[in-house]
């Protein structure tokens, strides 16, 4: 029987390495553990670690195709982080130039949540804890 523990991490893949670092860093908050530039492949490899329990491994490529994320593409939908004031944070975001959706409430949990996007367009959510 398989047993899975947790999610151990999540990649990125982004075409701007140096503003999605900035984002996911200077914007998000997430704090960096481990950056390394890997000749061969002419990437980096930037591990962050989100409130010190997971990890988002950014990654940069020269010249990755866009990856589609609407009209709800088939895939990966989002990624969801957790937070304690959605209002707060949205205020956070839209203070550093980011677009929100409107928040809305989870008819099935009655809890708030509010979309946006990263550099790269990939759709990320606020979910009020």
């Amino acid at each position: 029987m398989l047993s899975i523990k947790s999610i151990h991490h999540v990649a990125i893949i982004c075409s701007d390495y140096t503003l999605s670092k900035a984002f996911y860093i200077d914007i998000l908050g997430f704090k960096k553990q481990h950056e390394v530039y890997r000749e061969e492949r002419d990437s980096y490899k930037l591990d962050l670690s989100v409130n010190g329990e997971y990890q988002i491994e950014l990654f940069s490529f020269p010249n990755p195709p866009a990856r589609p994320s609407g009209p709800e593409a088939q895939g990966l939908r989002h990624l969801a982080f957790e937070v304690d004031d959605i209002q707060a944070s949205v205020v956070h975001l839209q203070g550093h130039g980011i677009l929100t959706e409107e928040i809305r409430v989870d008819e099935y949990t009655g809890k708030r949540f509010v979309f946006f996007s990263d550099p790269d367009g990939l759709p990320l959510e606020l979910y009020e804890i």
